[in-house]
């Protein structure tokens, strides 16, 4: 009897435990299998991380050499543009020595002078005031008497207060304000005038006194056959 009961619980133990030995099996394949998918997701993360850096290595390459592109083209832009400046300065001033030396193998019929101490152009000032634009209507009303072919020569001269520079677009400023006035209130053709600005290259009187600066800020109309 106690053999048959003895076996009994061997029996009833075997059957609990068995089930409990499965589940633990189970547990570490699901483990292990979990554990596999976890390093084969972080070898992907990885890789994908490094190809990340990768990439932004080479954007960041690319981002430098387009910047050093966009610098360069600044640069050639604006080196382009100072030379065609230059250029342009170049040929305004020799497009108007040029046509000085034409104009001076011209005869000289006669010649009007505007400037400040005749009650004209002021200091520092480029405007036509109202009485040298009354002395271009009395030359106008006079070349019509007298129908020839003319050419006028448009000097503008300056005193010598400022650097050289400003004196000579001073100058050039007030000849051309002349230019303007007989085109546009007498129809002058503008390829029958010519302006040059000598700023103060060429006094007329000596620049130490108020009387001398006032005689040399002028223009000066030349009327040429």
């Amino acid at each position: 009897m106690q053999k048959k009961l003895f076996a009994a619980s061997m029996l009833a133990l075997s059957v609990a435990v068995a089930p409990a030995c499965a589940t633990k099996k189970f547990v570490r394949t699901e483990v292990g299998n979990v554990n596999s998918k976890v390093d084969t997701l972080g070898g992907s993360l990885e890789e994908t991380q490094e190809r990340t850096r990768q990439n932004e290595e080479r954007i960041g390459a690319v981002d430098t050499k387009a910047e050093a592109a966009g610098r360069a083209a600044t640069e050639a832009r604006s080196a382009a543009d100072a030379a065609a400046a230059a250029a342009k300065d170049v040929d305004t001033r020799l497009g108007g020595r040029i046509e000085a030396a034409e104009a001076a193998s011209r005869r000289l019929i006669y010649e009007v002078t505007l400037s400040e101490d005749q009650g004209n152009f002021r200091f520092g000032g480029t405007a036509l005031p109202d009485e040298a634009k009354a002395r271009l209507d009395q030359m106008v009303n006079q070349l019509k008497t007298d129908p020839k072919a003319v050419y006028i020569e448009i000097e503008g001269h300056t005193d010598n207060v400022g650097s050289r520079e400003l004196n000579e677009r001073l100058g050039l400023e007030r000849a051309e304000a002349v230019k303007r006035y007989l085109y546009e209130q007498h129809q002058v053709p503008l390829h029958k005038m010519n302006v040059i600005s000598y700023g103060e290259e060429k006094p007329a009187a000596p620049n130490n006194t108020r009387a001398g600066r006032a005689q040399n800020r002028r223009v000066v109309v030349k009327v040429l056959s």
